[in-house]
């Protein structure tokens, strides 16, 4: 096979790829799907802490509604690095079982970002779908001390 066609198939098969991982990962989120920075947001500050033997988020529980967009802005002021993942409670449930495997797994996906002490960080996030999600930190340990919150879409 000539180099350039190997090249021309080698990028159409990337394209395939990438093309199909978009599609996937916005089937993929039950709570909805990545922003649009062009378009209308609220903003939520979500402060991530821990003391006392518990841990949490504050607030921990947001309504919204089916369509709305909203520009989380989240502050770890903690000792510990923390993470803020957006799905349903059963979605998380599975993941903090992985998690559990892998205390170290570090977060890449749309709808999970991890934080180091003392560090901010931004999610923008449409809530296109109705029903009742969960944000939690999915570190061993986090959401069992308390770190996990509510969001009721309408």
């Amino acid at each position: 096979m000539k180099p350039a066609i190997a090249l021309s198939l080698a990028a159409a098969l990337l394209v395939a790829t990438v093309g199909a991982a978009v599609t996937h990962d916005e089937a993929h989120f039950a709570a909805g799907m990545p922003g649009d920075r062009a378009k209308p947001a609220r903003t939520v500050t979500v402060v991530m802490s821990e003391g006392d033997g518990t841990m949490k988020f504050k607030p921990d529980r947001l309504e919204v509604k089916k369509g709305e967009q909203v520009r989380f802005v989240l502050q770890n002021k903690g000792a510990l690095a923390h993470e803020f993942r957006l799905a349903t409670v059963k979605d998380n449930d599975e993941h903090a079982a992985m998690m559990r495997q892998m205390p170290d797994m570090k977060h890449a996906e749309a709808n999970s970002v991890s934080i180091d002490p003392g560090k901010s960080s931004e999610m923008l996030w449409r809530f296109s779908q109705a029903g009742t999600f969960e944000f939690a930190c999915l570190i061993p340990g986090h959401r069992e001390a308390g770190m996990h919150g509510t969001v009721a879409g309408k």
